[in-house]
């Protein structure tokens, strides 16, 4: 039933950001998504169950971003820059995103399970997908760097990055390095 699980992760991810997740109820999911109660409950077990699928869906969906962002034409500085708006974006858009991508999980969001990947494998995941996207010689190391800076604003958010702020701090760290 990939159809019914579907219509249901996107019925829990509406009812998510309608209201806290102690607050979201089956019977609503369930007819949300046009299924019944009994659908629900085979697709996932239960509520807990579909939290944590719609966990996993949600850091899927992060890295699915991740991807389209690094398969771009641009050169390998842009490309890192955008997989750092890309993050403080979906993190400041997405609470389940910033969830996993800083490990502060409140009452209101689903509980991530030990099948969703914590912070440190998320953004070793991003790290090395943009590694592996880049030109070789690219160095796992500037995308660790693209990593941790997209983390900081998501972790001390202030002012919206405006746009190619984050580039140009990646850029002047490329310069710095390079001029040593």
């Amino acid at each position: 039933m990939p159809a019914a699980r579907e219509s249901l992760l996107e019925a829990a991810g509406a009812a998510l950001s309608a209201r806290p997740w102690p607050q979201v109820r089956m019977v609503d999911v369930a007819a949300a998504a046009g299924v019944s109660r009994q659908t629900l409950y085979n697709e996932f077990g239960g509520k807990a169950g579909l939290g944590r699928a719609l966990v996993r869906r949600e850091a899927d969906r992060y890295l699915d971003g991740v991807d389209r962002v690094l398969s771009a034409p641009d050169r390998a500085a842009e490309r890192l820059a955008a997989v750092a708006e890309w993050t403080v974006r979906t993190a400041r858009a997405q609470p389940l995103v910033r969830a996993l991508l800083t490990g502060a999980w409140d009452a209101g969001l689903p509980a991530a399970g030990r099948r969703a990947p914590g912070p440190g494998e998320l953004a070793r995941a991003v790290r090395d997908r943009a590694a592996a996207a880049l030109t070789p010689g690219e160095g796992p190391q500037r995308c660790e760097l693209a990593v941790r800076l997209a983390l900081s604003y998501v972790i001390a958010p202030g002012e919206e990055p405006g746009p190619g702020e984050l580039r140009g701090l990646l850029s002047a760290q490329t310069r710095t390095a390079g001029g040593r």
